[in-house]
């Protein structure tokens, strides 16, 4: 009797912390997944990177980057979009740079365009996170350094928090401000 009470307490017991261990171990998968669809989306909404070209995988809170990325700075920028998501731990970017070949005809200034990608993508990012501004519906275009921003906006407190955002981005000449306030009581 006592042998098989001591044997019903062990597989209780065992088969309790198998069961709190599976638990556990769900819980951690899909909080990776979460983790996981959560940077597959903000690497897709990120005008400047080529998503298509970078993979994801998550394990223990660690996002692995792998693909190619045209610029190193493109590279740097998949791992700071991604280090800021909740529940990331380390990002370990084995992304690879492989430079997009131009044309011979191509009179476009690569330099320029990538300042001018650089300026998008910082600006964007900015408005992306900021709590005070309403609407993510506003679009953001450079050329040359200049910075045109276009869409609604519900203040003018608004209006001017996004320009002063965008003015204040590094290597920007210059800011053309068209937005428009939109009374939210219409």
């Amino acid at each position: 009797m006592k042998r098989t009470i001591l044997t019903l307490a062990f597989a209780t017991a065992f088969s309790t912390s198998a069961v709190n261990a599976a638990d556990n171990q769900w819980e951690k998968e899909a909080s990776d997944a979460w983790i996981d669809g959560k940077a597959e989306a903000t690497l897709l909404f990120n005008g400047n990177l080529n998503s298509f070209d970078i993979n994801t995988d998550v394990k223990n809170g660690v996002v692995i980057l792998t693909g190619k990325v045209d610029h190193s700075v493109d590279k740097k920028l998949a791992t700071e979009l991604v280090i800021g998501i909740d529940g990331v731990k380390e990002v370990d970017n084995r992304l690879t740079v492989v430079p997009e070949k131009k044309d011979k005809d191509d009179n476009g200034d690569v330099e320029s365009d990538f300042v001018d990608a650089k300026i998008a993508t910082v600006i964007k990012t900015r408005l992306l996170f900021d709590t005070d501004i309403s609407d993510t519906d506003i679009d953001v275009d450079v050329d040359n350094q200049t910075v045109t921003l276009t869409g609604e906006v519900e203040s003018d407190a608004e209006k001017q928090l996004v320009v002063n955002i965008a003015a204040n981005a590094d290597d920007v000449k210059r800011v053309n401000n068209k937005l428009t306030v939109v009374d939210e009581r219409s």
